[in-house]
């Protein structure tokens, strides 16, 4: 099979790649393209894979590495496909950076995903994702797309209308939480269910049942285990049995806003400013001894990982990362064991349950048919189908519906062009507590990203 990675420049691919070699299943990938604008990253990032598949061949593994082809060419990347992984960034990390200090100017949120940030991101990368989508129906009709471009959910709901129940967003964030949950309790995965309701980055995790038996409640009621849960360190166990749920570590930034705004601005940089230095300095340093890729990447991967989300687990983005701590509390199973999960259960019809980004249904009640959601799915060889759940607290729906709605301009706003649209997506945001500073927002964001100038005509 084949898989086109779009964004294959990114400094994350390596991880799909690596995830690719460890398969050791029939009907596998083996060919893969990389497609990137930027050919300079595009040749470190092979580099890297081209050292991976070396110490691969070097192993004990039967299988042999999927062969790469790099290329800047979209349909030569697409030619062929079987599946198409996004993890594009328009505007790369420079964007990013500027999507979290226009609001952090304006006293308000400055994230990647979440707030003003997230709709700047989404208004910048929606119309390129619905280009390249068209692309994908002419060239890769039976593809089935992958998407990891953030904001995962909106972006996926935007590209629905092209190319269908083809499309489907993935997060490791979910799939995380519910692991180590599940480990905390000390219960079998296999024969877990998880209770999960939300959109992509706003969710909770409400039950885990075993032999007909929730055993969330126990987790909750523990103290010390709950204190030492990734989410427990940042939410703190005290609110979580307030909640009588766990939530998405992202939410965060909705339940300790203030605190979440103070933290950033304390921070040394922004995550982006953190993250641009960094991989700057990783793809010069390919640049110059590129026998070291792969070692630089890991090393790299392993200071990135280490301060995530630094701002809500008390660190700061400058202090010095314990290596073999950091390497020993990595997550193995990250977005890139979703993504072949998803792979393999299509491919294979291998049906198997995973919380993903998909077109709701009737899966939550209080949203529409057509809304991408983030709920456990059956995937087979047909795709992902949503599966039930109970319907939502009061304060989850309502937030769901708000961020949803803010969603749905930011896509009206992204395909018509319209600023008013832009500023109703900002001003109904639940982390945006005034239409002037919104309409300031709007303003602050087609001055820092030319591709939302042209957006609304300005440019």
């Amino acid at each position: 099979m084949k898989l086109a990675i779009l964004g294959g420049g990114g400094f994350r691919v390596p991880l799909v790649y690596q995830a690719l070699i460890r398969d050791q299943g029939s009907l596998r990938v083996d060919e893969v393209s990389l497609y990137d604008i930027s050919p300079t990253r595009l040749a470190v990032v092979e580099a890297v894979l081209v050292q991976l598949a070396r110490e691969a061949a070097g192993g004990t593994g039967d299988a042999t590495p999927p062969r790469v082809d790099a290329t800047t060419d979209l349909d030569r990347a697409l030619e062929g496909a079987d599946f198409v992984f996004s993890a594009i960034r328009v505007g790369g990390l420079r964007g990013r950076v500027h999507d979290e200090r226009v609001a952090l100017d304006l006293g308000v949120l400055g994230q990647e995903t979440t707030g003003p940030g997230g709709i700047a991101y989404g208004l910048r990368t929606i119309p390129v994702m619905r280009a390249i989508a068209e692309r994908v129906r002419a060239v890769a009709p039976r593809a089935f797309f992958i998407n990891f471009t953030n904001p995962a959910g909106m972006i996926t709901e935007a590209l629905q209308p092209i190319l269908g129940d083809r499309v489907l967003g993935i997060c490791d964030t979910p799939g995380g939480l519910v692991r180590r949950a599940t480990a905390a309790l000390g219960l079998h995965p296999a024969r877990t269910h998880a209770d999960y309701v939300g959109l992509n980055h706003l969710g909770w995790l409400r039950r885990l049942v075993q032999d007909g038996q929730d055993h969330l409640p126990d987790l909750l009621a523990d103290e010390h285990t709950l204190a030492q849960l990734e989410e427990g360190v940042i939410f703190g166990p005290s609110w979580l049995r307030t909640l009588g749920a766990i939530p998405n570590e992202y939410l965060y930034y909705y339940y300790f806003s203030r605190e979440a705004v103070r933290a950033i601005r304390e921070q040394p940089s922004t995550r982006g400013e953190f993250l641009l230095r960094q991989q700057d300095d990783f793809y010069a340093a390919v640049e110059r001894e590129p026998d070291r890729a792969l070692d630089l990447w890991r090393r790299t991967m392993t200071e990135r990982r280490a301060l995530y989300m630094a701002e809500a687990k008390g660190k700061r983005l400058d202090e010095v990362v314990d290596a073999e701590a950091a390497e020993a509390a990595e997550d193995d199973e990250g977005y890139e064991r979703v993504a072949l999960a998803v792979m393999a259960a299509i491919a294979r019809n291998e049906r198997a349950t995973m919380i993903l980004n998909v077109r709701n249904g009737g899966a939550v009640a209080g949203l529409d048919a057509d809304a991408v959601v983030e709920v456990p799915s059956l995937v087979d060889g047909a795709g992902a189908h949503p599966l039930a759940t109970s319907p939502p607290d009061p304060h989850q729906l309502g937030l769901m519906q708000q961020v949803k709605a803010v969603e749905r301009q930011t896509i009206e706003a992204a395909t018509t062009g319209s600023v008013d649209a832009a500023v109703r997506a900002f001003a109904l945001h639940p982390l945006v507590d005034s239409v002037s500073v919104a309409r300031d927002l709007v303003r602050g964001y087609m001055d820092a990203h030319p591709q939302i100038a042209r957006l609304f005509g300005r440019g």
